[in-house]
């Protein structure tokens, strides 16, 4: 007789099998860590909104101001940003008198029948770069009056896809019924890293976290167990979170970003400054090799063993001899920013001393004072002044300013001058520019970078670029000389001279004649440069 064939295999076997499955997920899981919790898609793409223009628009709320007489104090809204600088010639006697005022409307270097388009190009590229740039941490929030909640304003930071206990939550009521505190986020989760008794939480690990409770000191308690945890990655962002109570509402923001990794110099202390351990010497050099062996075998009478690093994009290079001389050759005439990037790349001390090649080193161009003020200031370079033959020495002493603009653009205005003298170094004074004569922090000078497509002349553009990101300092009394360019009727011009000449200064009338003007324009968004 056959026994009849039991249902209740196949059901085993299907839960073995689901078993199995479900222990070998959980493995992979434990053996790829949280990878797999991160495999969603985030939409990064460029929006198609526009961001607006400039810095906060902050508008009086028109409570305050209707019925309320008031008369404007034009001495001081005179001061006050505008939504839309002008590009207009200051008018002053004097200023009229010396010529010291110019206006360079930037967009009249491309022609008449591109300009439209170029603008348009300008603004795509404008636009994506704010969204790179923007966070919510540049929002502008303002704290209602009265508010019972407490909350932190600033110095919340989260790592990306890391959890931290946000500080300072609360609630400061009294007599309610019942108290309910919420918080939102957009790029992150709540959580409780601990659970108080009477109070009830829902939307644990969620972007909204809601808090209630019958008894104020026990909502308060839980508050301060409130986690937050990234999930969006992001490398330098950060979140908004709103914070919420019956009738009130907050909002503080969390930023979010990776440590920025220091960048230090092993150099061993000793007693005084060991210029050759911490200096490297940049140039760039073309054709002018005279020049460039008088400049080296001045340095060599002070600074015998500090190194010099030289890019050359001469047409016939010729090989620079000698100890501690590093020459770095370039395809012919690439360019004179495309070299300072070069010899700049090259340096491996902590500082750097960039000179042209046609300086010469004197008794009084003093690195160790440079040295010494870098190293105990957070200034990120200082300048000298460089010395004509008649004795005339310029320092190339300004400040830089930019405007909020519109549309169009913003207004640069470069004014000679200084901010502020620093103490402790006489004749040293704080600026935004300086001559091609100084000492910086090697990697400063590496994240500023100097645009490749200047190659024939160009110095205030590495300044632009650098204006927010460089401390700036120049001191008159550290000198180098300049060779002299006085030419005698007698004197025979040297062949190298004759085609340094011919290349150096650009014509207006070349391809090139404006380019820096089009790089101001498109480039760093200018509408025009201004210059008192």
């Amino acid at each position: 007789m056959r026994r009849p064939v039991s249902r209740m295999r196949p059901l085993k076997k299907i839960a073995c099998t689901s078993l199995l499955v479900a222990v070998v997920i959980v493995v992979l899981c434990e053996l790829t860590g949280n990878k797999w919790q991160y495999r969603m898609a985030v939409d990064i793409h460029y929006r198609m909104e526009s961001i607006p223009y400039g810095q906060h628009d902050y508008q009086w709320r028109k409570s305050v101001l209707n019925g309320s007489m008031y008369k404007w104090k034009e001495s001081v809204v005179r001061q006050l940003t505008k939504k839309d600088c002008k590009c207009e010639k200051e008018e002053s006697p004097l200023s009229r008198l010396l010529n010291w005022s110019s206006v360079t409307e930037l967009e009249t270097a491309f022609n008449a029948a591109e300009r439209l388009e170029v603008k348009q190009r300008r603004e795509k590229e404008y636009q994506h770069f704010l969204q790179r740039m923007k966070t919510s941490a540049d929002a502008l929030l303002i704290a209602r009056a009265n508010s019972p909640l407490e909350y932190p304003i600033q110095g919340v930071e989260v790592r990306p896809l890391k959890s931290i206990l946000i500080p300072g939550l609360s609630l400061q009521a009294k007599y309610w019924r019942r108290y309910e505190v919420n918080v939102t986020a957009a790029l992150g989760t709540f959580d409780v890293a601990a659970e108080v008794d009477e109070v009830m939480v829902e939307g644990a690990g969620q972007m909204h976290l809601s808090l209630s409770s019958a008894q104020v000191d026990n909502l308060n308690r839980q508050l301060q167990f409130i986690t937050y945890t990234n999930t969006i990655f992001n490398p330098n962002t950060a979140d908004t979170v709103l914070l919420k109570t019956a009738g009130h509402q907050a909002a503080f923001t969390i930023k979010i970003r990776h440590p920025v990794i220091p960048k230090l110099y092993n150099v061993k202390s000793q007693s005084g400054y060991n210029v050759s351990a911490l200096v490297t010497v940049a140039t760039k050099t073309f054709l002018r090799y005279d020049k460039l062996r008088e400049l080296i075998s001045s340095i060599r009478r002070f600074y015998p063993t500090v190194t010099i690093v030289i890019a050359d994009d001469s047409s016939n290079p010729q090989k620079i001899e000698g100890p501690f001389i590093e020459q770095y050759f370039m395809p012919y005439r690439k360019g004179w920013f495309a070299g300072r990037n070069l010899a700049v790349s090259q340096v491996q001390t902590k500082y750097l001393l960039w000179v042209d090649d046609d300086f010469i080193f004197a008794s009084d161009t003093k690195l160790e004072k440079m040295v010494e003020i870098l190293e105990k200031t957070t200034l990120d370079m200082v300048g000298g002044s460089v010395r004509e033959v008649t004795q005339y020495s310029t320092t190339f002493q300004h400040t830089m300013s930019v405007e909020q603009g519109g549309k169009d653009g913003d207004c640069l205005t470069v004014r000679k001058g200084f901010y502020h003298e620093v103490e402790g170094f006489p004749n040293c004074v704080v600026v935004d520019a300086i001559v091609n004569f100084f000492m910086a922090r090697t990697n400063k000078v590496q994240q500023v970078g100097f645009d490749p497509l200047i190659a024939r002349q160009g110095h205030l553009e590495f300044f632009i670029d650098g204006l927010g990101l460089l401390h700036v300092g120049s001191c008159s009394d550290i000198k180098v000389d300049h060779a002299s360019k006085i030419v005698m009727p007698w004197t025979r011009q040297s062949e190298s001279d004759r085609l340094y000449k011919g290349f150096r200064y650009v014509q207006p009338l070349e391809d090139d004649g404006r380019l820096q003007e089009k790089l101001l324009y498109f480039k760093n968004r200018l509408k025009c440069m201004k210059s008192k």
